[in-house]
């Protein structure tokens, strides 16, 4: 039931984005009396799950969920049909239209997809604020994992700059700033320094598959969570305890737990917590390898941190644009990790698979609006790029039409079509191969 749910959330998802983008470029395209052949979600390599012929355009839904796409006259597009274009230019061609009404049709897929995030985070923003922990609540620094540790941090850091650009929130774009970063200025022991962030310390954050490897130094030690079958569920400790010493060590944060623990392997730890009033003391063992099975309250820890800023309707309309920006250019920057020889950060890019494991295994809307969100500037971003079979390679020629005074030839257009073609199919054979990969490492 879980997979079935992720599946459903993330076929839901793409649908939604790629009928709108297609509309993007369906309703100019009908505007400027254009021909569109064919309206399709998903891919019809060979048949159709369903077709219907509307008018002069058949409306279907392909088998193959890798997108979707309208099929417009005149245009030399993936179904390379060139027989058309053979023939002499109707009025309803698109090829027969003005240049500047063929940019608009071929802008406006990735215009939609922008306008939607905007359009969604500016709904998020005023319903729900924007929540996050301003750095100067964070009296303690941060808890700095191996990972964390590996990049150039230590427990107990303030972080101040990156890159020379001043930090004032924790919120999730922080970590991957930090990835994007070169160098960080923190302030330890009292000492302002800056540190250079390492890169087989970000390729250890890409490798952790998603873990938040940038937390607060939390001063909470209440249980939130105890795996089933753990040797801390066995030693009898419960959701709501709240640890107090460990081995005679009176304990302040979470990492001070982490540390007994990891420094006690293989051996009985002597805890003593405070259940509803009443102190309890209890015997754990610690497995050589394997966790002991708990984990703190996180959200306990958050709320005493965190702060929601409110947006009214009309604050929210340019906090949603400018969030639709930032998306946009951290996704860019993603690009500094995907082609770093060290990072290699092309072995993390998801496909499909990929995609469908991190949604979550319970229907969550916010989770769903905010992934629709930010999955719709990167099709816009993907879409745009100048490689022909895209969007933007469309726009590519278009513009060099409008600056030469000429077309490209039917021939150029054809071989471009077909370079940009194998090159998509070469980037999802290895985003495939890399999703495919990643689960047979799980099993070796």
């Amino acid at each position: 039931m879980d997979l079935f749910t992720q599946i459903v959330m993330f076929i839901v998802i793409i649908s939604v984005l790629v009928i709108l983008h297609e509309l993007g470029h369906f309703l100019p395209a009908k505007y400027f009396k254009t021909k569109v052949e064919k309206f399709y979600l998903f891919f019809d390599v060979k048949f159709s799950l369903f077709k219907k012929k509307i008018g002069e355009t058949v409306y279907g839904v392909g088998w193959l969920p890798l997108g979707g796409y309208v099929k417009i006259a005149g245009m030399i597009d993936e179904s390379m049909d060139t027989e058309q274009m053979k023939e002499e230019p109707k009025p309803w061609e698109f090829r027969s239209k003005p240049a500047w009404q063929r940019l608009i049709i071929m802008l406006g897929g990735v215009t939609v997809n922008f306008l939607l995030a905007w359009v969604i985070y500016t709904a998020m923003f005023a319903s729900n604020g924007e929540t996050f922990i301003p750095v100067n609540k964070i009296e303690h620094g941060l808890h700095v994992d191996p990972v964390s540790e590996k990049i150039g941090l230590k427990t107990g850091d303030k972080i101040l700059e990156i890159d020379g650009k001043k930090v004032e929130k924790l919120d999730r774009y922080l970590s991957m700033d930090i990835l994007f970063g070169d160098e960080i200025k923190v302030l330890r022991d009292g000492q302002e320094m800056t540190v250079p962030l390492s890169d087989e310390g970000k390729k250890a954050a890409l490798e952790s598959r998603g873990r938040q490897f940038i937390v607060p130094r939390y001063p909470t030690l209440v249980i939130g969570h105890v795996s089933d079958s753990s040797q801390a569920k066995e030693a009898g400790i419960q959701i709501g305890d709240r640890l107090e010493r460990i081995n005679g060590q009176t304990l302040s944060f979470w990492d001070e737990v982490t540390t007994q623990i990891n420094g006690n392997r293989g051996q009985t730890l002597n805890v003593d917590l405070t259940r509803d009033g009443r102190l309890v003391n209890l015997q754990v063992q610690v497995p050589d390898s394997l966790p002991v099975g708990i984990a703190p309250d996180r959200n306990l820890a958050t709320e005493q941190l965190s702060i929601t800023k409110e947006f009214s309707v009309a604050s929210a309309i340019p906090r949603g644009f400018m969030e639709t920006i930032n998306v946009l250019v951290r996704q860019v920057k993603q690009f500094k990790l995907i082609f770093n020889p060290i990072i290699q950060g092309y072995k993390q890019v998801k496909g499909p698979i990929g995609i469908v494991e991190l949604m979550p295994t319970s229907w969550d809307w916010g989770f769903f609006w905010s992934f629709m969100a930010m999955f719709s500037v990167w099709l816009a971003f993907i879409n745009v790029l100048p490689i022909p079979a895209l969007d933007g390679g469309h726009v590519m020629f278009l513009l060099y039409e409008m600056i030469s005074g000429r077309p490209p030839s039917q021939k150029v257009l054809e071989r471009g079509q077909i370079v940009g073609f194998v090159i998509l199919m070469g980037l999802m054979a290895v985003i495939f191969g890399n999703d495919i990969w990643n689960i047979i490492k799980r099993f070796i």
